[in-house]
């Protein structure tokens, strides 16, 4: 397994990969109309969107054996009272799960983080993620805040997990 920085070229099989582990992991949590809708092309553009418009933009895929990208995460400096950067995505393919991929990719995000000076990090996870919300609990992150966001009409509740200090989530 390969873990690296992402550049443009990487974006269609990111946006593969942000598409697919919607359908898989927010299945029943969103409508279906929504998943359905959700587009290659379209995510695409988000992604291309994303590198160009947020501050201090960053992805990191991990490539597997045989060079497909299996999941990917990213990062943006923010503006926040108690946090400086965004751990702003996380996406694995589903056989992908439960492997250690999640962790070592979390782990890129907050080195990148460190090396920019940005000494902490917090992440948005919807509340009925149960999965996303015990691997954010199980490596440290602590709830502090919520809100509420629509996907296809259906009003969902996320909640915000921190890290204050975020050399706790750098592995080697």
């Amino acid at each position: 397994m390969v873990f690296r920085k992402a550049s443009k070229v990487d974006i269609k099989q990111i946006s593969s990969v942000y598409v697919d582990s919607w359908k898989t992991t927010y299945s029943g949590l969103v409508p279906d109309d929504y998943l359905d809708r959700l587009s290659y092309e379209k995510a695409e553009q988000k992604w291309i969107d994303f590198l160009n418009n947020e501050n201090e933009p960053f992805i990191y895929v991990a490539i597997n054996d045989e060079g497909k990208i299996i999941g990917f995460a990213s990062g943006k400096r923010i503006n926040d009272n108690n946090f400086d950067g965004e751990l702003y995505s996380l996406y694995l393919l589903q056989e992908c799960r439960g492997l250690g991929v999640g962790r070592q990719l979390v782990s890129a995000i907050a080195k990148n983080f460190k090396e920019k000076g940005i000494s902490s990090m917090m992440v948005w996870v919807m509340k009925q993620n149960k999965s996303g919300l015990g691997f954010y609990e199980r490596i440290g992150g602590k709830e502090y805040i919520h809100r509420t966001s629509t996907f296809g009409g259906t009003e969902v509740e996320d909640v915000a997990y921190g890290w204050k200090d975020i050399s706790v989530l750098c592995i080697e």
